[in-house]
């Protein structure tokens, strides 16, 4: 989801890359999870996002959808899954009765940078770090890489600027297409990168068959 902001309002003023430390680590949160709650629609799912979830949880897309763990809403024109806040306080519903995520190891990506954000520049993915976002007020340095938490960050970070160059490009043909066809794209990019299961249950297996489907709906679209 593009944010129209400038980050001197929202952060520190720095971009970091993955190898740089940044003031984010709290300790295992002790228990917060404020940045649990709240967080509406913001929480965005990329399709890595749904395999993770899917494969640590034994849920299908449409499973997490039925049992109230992820919904769909409009982003930049999309439809794209996020996950469901419930409740008075707004919680994700996958946090348990201590307030402790029960997904951490599988959890989306923008959990796993919080409270990072991505910025993406035109020589990749560097991050900023939201100096409002997150309430704990005396984190210690850690490494970028080490916070996110993925073994091969290079490879993920090609395919998390792969997918955005993507949903840009879908963005733009939107504008040029009427209700009927605008609806017939979002939902052919919903159903090939979310509905459709996925075969592979590793990483670099995701990643083999996530450019598969990319380049088939690329040369479809006309990209």
């Amino acid at each position: 989801m593009k944010r129209d902001i400038d980050l001197k309002d929202i952060s520190d003023g720095r971009l970091y890359s993955a190898g740089d430390m940044a003031r984010t680590d709290c300790r295992g949160c002790q228990g917060c999870s404020a940045c649990c709650r709240g967080m509406g629609d913001t929480v965005i799912l990329d399709p890595m996002d749904v395999w993770r979830l899917s494969t640590g949880t034994g849920m299908d897309f449409t499973a997490l959808i039925n049992e109230g763990y992820i919904e769909l809403g409009i982003a930049d024109g999309m439809i794209l899954p996020h996950l469901k806040m419930n409740g008075q306080d707004e919680a994700c519903p996958f946090l348990d009765e201590s307030g402790r995520c029960r997904v951490h190891i599988y959890r989306p990506g923008i959990c796993r940078m919080f409270p990072m954000g991505r910025y993406y520049s035109e020589n990749g993915i560097r991050y900023f770090l939201q100096i409002y976002e997150c309430r704990m007020n005396d984190r210690s340095k850690i490494k970028v890489k080490k916070w996110i938490g993925i073994p091969n960050l290079k490879a993920y970070e090609t395919y998390i600027w792969d997918w955005h160059q993507f949903l840009l490009k879908c963005e733009e043909g939107l504008g040029e297409l009427d209700e009927k066809n605008t609806a017939t794209l979002t939902l052919y990019v919903l159903r090939t990168f979310y509905e459709s299961f996925w075969r592979e249950k590793e990483e670099t297996g995701f990643y083999s068959e996530f450019y598969q489907r990319l380049e088939s709906v690329k040369e479809k679209l006309g990209f």
